[in-house]
């Protein structure tokens, strides 16, 4: 069986998926860390690899940009491919100077001015979480690793290109609480949470709001591997 958007069959992917932004990320992380690598996917180049890692089966695969990409990926993955767990791991803006370029963080609740969720199934709250078992999970990891993982709020935003005041993040922050901004995690935990999966997220720090700095197209392609390591071995117990 295969969707309109996934031409893998049943039993191809496994019930762990690790689902970066960029589809070749996804490609560097299964020809980096997998072994026995298979490609299962690549309509739309929304690249999917299963292969092992320890020894353990895992499949790595793209989710593209924003809610509405995501929404699609995940919900087939959770309904129709026997998914249980999403690890997304992606990068983000830092709207707090106490988040650095590539600091790691672990979503702890995602806040967003989305309809998304509205849309699906009524859903009428502007926050969505992750699972909370998984997130713990998580984070015995990182400690087993030694590396170390801010805890966050973040805000899941529609809009890359937001024209609005100067420093309207610092606002966003004040009335919200949100440390750092990305494009996703609100739609994916909330597909979770209808379809009684589990979902968590990890993000690199790609850039800051406030220092201004920046990391490079091919770095945050390459060059997040602590946070791929975190998320690998969790899969991996």
């Amino acid at each position: 069986m295969s969707t309109p958007h996934n031409s893998a069959n049943v039993g191809e992917i496994t019930k762990n998926v690790l689902m970066p932004g960029d589809p070749l990320r996804a490609k560097f992380i299964a020809e980096t860390f997998l072994e026995d690598v298979k490609l299962v996917n690549s309509v739309r180049n929304m690249f999917a690899y299963t292969g092992k890692y320890k020894g353990k089966d895992i499949t790595v695969m793209g989710s593209g940009m924003g809610m509405p990409s995501i929404g699609i990926y995940s919900y087939e993955l959770f309904s129709q491919y026997g998914v249980e767990n999403i690890l997304r791991i992606g990068s983000a803006g830092a709207y707090v100077d106490t988040l650095n370029i590539f600091d790691i963080v672990l979503v702890e609740s995602a806040w967003s001015e989305s309809s998304f969720a509205k849309t699906q199934n009524g859903y009428e709250k502007d926050e969505t979480y992750p699972d909370e078992e998984l997130n713990n999970k998580i984070k015995e990891t990182a400690k087993k690793l030694n590396i170390p993982i801010h805890l966050s709020k973040i805000h899941s935003s529609d809009v890359f290109y937001r024209d609005a005041e100067e420093g309207y993040y610092k606002k966003i922050f004040e009335d919200k609480g949100c440390e750092a901004v990305e494009m996703e995690s609100f739609a994916l935990f909330h597909n979770a949470k209808v379809l009684g999966k589990k979902a968590a997220c990890l993000l690199t720090i790609s850039d800051s709001f406030t220092s201004k700095k920046a990391t490079t197209a091919e770095e945050r392609q390459l060059s997040f591997t602590n946070m791929m390591k975190i998320a690998l071995e969790t899969f991996c117990d």
